[in-house]
């Protein structure tokens, strides 16, 4: 993980190493498949990939769960 960037409390941004893309978006599509609440998205600068996470209200504790875990 390079960077993580909570923009609004309903999104979060990773900027990941462009090795990681295969994993993340694997990682995303069996989410996508468990809980259909999280919208994800991703662009690449050629160099690093950034993912968006992206929920409703209504799941903005999973989104604090979720940045929680991640080492920064």
């Amino acid at each position: 993980m390079l960077r993580v960037d909570r923009a609004t409390p309903t999104s979060l941004k990773l900027v990941l190493p462009r090795a990681a893309d295969f994993t993340a978006r694997d990682l995303t599509d069996r989410e996508s498949q468990c809980c259909s609440f999280f919208a994800f998205g991703f662009e690449s600068d050629g160099e690093n990939v950034m993912m968006r996470i992206e929920v409703p209200p209504a799941h903005k504790d999973v989104l604090d769960a979720l940045e929680a875990r991640i080492p920064h």
